[in-house]
């Protein structure tokens, strides 16, 4: 067993104390709820003395109490905020029987606990709307203390402040750090702007396989796992697109997923092996069109989540409002390097990495390379929401030939803030073009290039009967977040991220 703190072992004490006494510390029943603490402090005070103030029921954790004789004022945190609550010995008690407050209230309850009271509403001689409480019920005892939140002339400290501990902990977070709880309110309101947007142009939302057994519609590294009954290797997805172009195939006009993606790839403050994508795919559109599309639906989820297009990441005020800066991907690396790579070979692109000290590596081809100088000199300077557009052919083995640019293909990235935010492409409808595409990245693979994309027969199959002109995006719904919420680092914006085994010594 865990070493107990000392705290821990007089929680358990008092948990022992409760049961001897007859009470039990996880009643299996319910309590009723009849209001929040933001709606009695939202509308009390604003309101006539209605009978709904006069028999409240409210539950939540107890997370301050100040003992003051046969009166005492503590604070019940739910899931709406914090409320005071004012407790007399008298009221809580029946008859003679003083124990329930002298013991129960003083003594064996801990910061914490949750609790449910009723009472009435009442406005303190300091002018604090409060509960004046009439019943008071246990309703789960906790055995560990929550960390203290500090205060200072009226600013809050979070105590939780090591990551380690906020990000393997996140129910302790959320408890302690207002701040935590309100990003993934947001994260939440969102994904409902963004689903409703797409809804309302009649979308349909769909739900494709995670566990795939050929892997593909991006460049990067698989999870892999084994059906044990069909005894064969599994992976997770990396994208779901050639799932929903088959889907288009099939005959819809317009798809959409918010999907759980996973790549087998390193960590950082922008990067975590499960990740949430939101992919579309519309046909008889071209990328033109999906440019204006995804500058309305950021501007909408903007103006949901704000009430402006201006929000505040870091050190810098974003504004999404349209229409955003448009660059090709060589008009953007001449622009930030000075050098113009759009009609070098491979040996040139090469010595011009080196110059741009940009580092490669051997199994690199010309789209790699390319992708490798953007990345470094141009990427992390992008600010405002810029659309990059036209990029390399071998960088985009799943997008349409540039209609008037030999050598490109109809693609853009949305870059923000110093990094890629959405991928679209006008999708390859071309079979046999599509084919030649896969072999070529079957021969990076044979180079080394662990993220090429592998060769789908049944894909191939499915658009030799025929996919109309369509119009693809994915969209990072974590950096997105990350954005719309001011957080520093992709684990700020998942409940759960991926960390190492946590030591338990």
């Amino acid at each position: 067993m865990t070493h107990l703190s000392e705290h821990e072992i007089q929680r358990r004490q008092a948990l022992e104390e409760l049961i001897s006494m007859g009470i039990d510390p996880y009643p299996a029943e319910g309590f009723m709820v009849n209001s929040s603490s933001s709606a009695i402090l939202g509308n009390y005070l604003n309101s006539t003395d209605a009978p709904e103030w006069k028999e409240i029921s409210i539950a939540g954790r107890l997370v301050s109490k100040r003992i003051m004789g046969n009166a005492s004022f503590a604070v019940l945190q739910d899931g709406a905020g914090r409320i005071q609550l004012y407790i007399t010995r008298d009221e809580l008690c029946a008859g003679d029987d003083k124990s329930h407050y002298n013991i129960v209230f003083k003594k064996l309850l801990d910061l914490g606990d949750f609790i449910g009271v009723t009472g009435y509403v009442f406005v303190t001689k300091t002018g604090e709307t409060s509960i004046h409480v009439k019943t008071l019920k246990l309703l789960s005892k906790a055995l560990k203390p929550l960390p203290v939140v500090k205060e200072k002339e009226g600013q809050v400290f979070d105590e939780v402040t090591d990551p380690e501990l906020r990000y393997r902990q996140r129910y302790v977070d959320l408890n302690v750090n207002a701040r935590s709880k309100e990003v993934f309110v947001l994260r939440s309101k969102l994904l409902q702007s963004m689903r409703n947007f797409l809804l309302e142009r009649e979308y349909l939302e769909v739900e494709t396989p995670v566990l795939q057994p050929i892997y593909g519609g991006a460049a990067a590294r698989p999870f892999t796992t084994h059906h044990n009954t069909l005894d064969m290797k599994l992976y997770l997805r990396i994208a779901d697109e050639l799932y929903l172009k088959r889907l288009i195939v099939g005959g819809y006009d317009g798809v959409f997923e918010f999907a759980k993606d996973f790549r087998n790839e390193g960590m950082d403050r922008t990067h975590n092996p499960e990740f949430t994508m939101m992919e579309l795919y519309v046909a008889y559109k071209d990328y033109y069109w999906m440019m204006d599309l995804v500058e309305e639906m950021v501007e909408r989820i903007s103006l949901d989540l704000h009430g402006t297009t201006k929000v505040t990441v870091g050190n810098h005020e974003i504004d999404f409002k349209r229409p955003w800066k448009r660059f090709t991907m060589f008009e953007a690396i001449a622009h930030f390097t000075k050098v113009d790579i759009s009609e070098m070979d491979e040996k040139q692109l090469r010595e011009t990495a080196m110059q741009l000290k940009v580092p490669l590596d051997a199994s690199m081809g010309k789209g790699k390379i390319i992708d490798e100088i953007f990345g470094a000199h141009c990427e992390p300077l992008l600010i405002q929401p810029t659309f990059i557009t036209d990029y390399p052919v071998e960088m985009s083995p799943l997008a349409k030939k540039h209609r008037s640019r030999p050598g490109l293909v109809e693609r853009f990235e949305a870059i923000c803030n110093g990094k890629e935010m959405c991928n679209a492409f006008s999708e390859l409808n071309d079979p046999l073009d599509q084919r030649r595409r896969f072999e070529e990245q079957l021969e990076l693979g044979k180079r080394g290039d662990e993220e090429a994309m592998i060769l789908d027969e049944d894909f191939l199959r499915a658009i030799e009967y025929g996919m109309p002109p369509t119009a693809g995006l994915g969209i990072g719904i974590d950096r997105l977040a990350m954005i719309m919420t001011n957080a520093a680092s992709i684990q700020d914006v998942i409940f759960f991220p991926q960390m190492r085994p946590e030591r338990m010594d």
